[in-house]
């Protein structure tokens, strides 16, 4: 049996000029995301909660985050530290 190879469609390369590509928007440092934020304005995680883009959580470990992306079950959280993929209610 004779393998054949796959194709590929485009040189992987984002073309600057494309004009179906989607606006790149700057995301947020963790500083400018919790500047000025009370305690009470970020919700304590659990991986039961549901989280949306741009809502901001304290998880017990990692301490305050904000949710950057979420897709399935999974949301990305942008700690002090860094980002980490977490579990949600999805």
């Amino acid at each position: 049996m004779k393998r054949v190879k796959q194709r590929t469609f485009g040189n992987g390369k984002e073309d600057e000029n494309d004009p179906w590509a989607k606006p790149k928007v700057a995301e947020p440092t963790w500083e400018q995301a919790t500047e000025g934020k009370t305690d009470a304005d970020f919700t304590a995680y659990a991986m039961t909660a549901k989280f949306t883009k741009g809502q901001l959580l304290n998880h017990v470990k990692f301490g305050k985050g904000l949710v950057t992306d979420t897709t399935g079950t999974s949301v990305e959280v942008l700690f002090q530290e860094g980002k980490k993929k977490l579990g949600h209610a999805g």
